[in-house]
């Protein structure tokens, strides 16, 4: 059976914005678990490497539910991975929030090479996953 030119197009989209929000969890996953070692220093009870690490296991994981599960639930799960750490990737830049309970002071109020190739995949992610959870069909009864 042959599959018409629309449906086509649209199953092409939707694996070309997978590859983009997977390529950019990927590259999230590799600055964090790249950058932990280096941070593991800064906290009392729970390091700020130890923070980065579950970052990168996280957005790994995504990588793998956006290109293997396929499914709405995977996808939003991917989303939140990827808007999380764009939210506190933002908020420790800008704001100086102190400690949190357990979570170490993170403020860091400047812009180098890792930080900002981190803000750029996870904000190519959560734009690719926000199309691609918005593109969802809600199925009728």
């Amino acid at each position: 059976m042959i599959t018409p030119a629309p449906a086509r197009r649209h199953g092409l989209t939707r694996l070309l914005l997978r590859l983009v929000a997977a390529t950019g969890l990927a590259v999230d996953a590799a600055v964090h678990a790249r950058l932990a070692d280096r941070y593991d220093t800064v906290g009392d009870s729970i390091s700020q490497g130890t923070l980065f690490r579950a970052e990168s296991a996280a957005a790994s994981l995504a990588v793998l539910v956006v290109l293997l599960w396929r499914h709405r639930t995977g996808d939003l799960y991917a989303w939140l991975v990827a808007a999380s750490g764009l939210g506190a990737l933002l908020l420790y830049r800008y704001v100086d929030v102190g400690t949190l309970g357990p979570l170490p002071n993170m403020y860091e109020p400047i812009w180098f090479a890792d930080k900002t190739l981190a803000a750029w995949a996870e904000g190519v992610a959560t734009a690719a996953l926000t199309v691609l959870l918005l593109g969802y069909r809600r199925r009728r009864i």
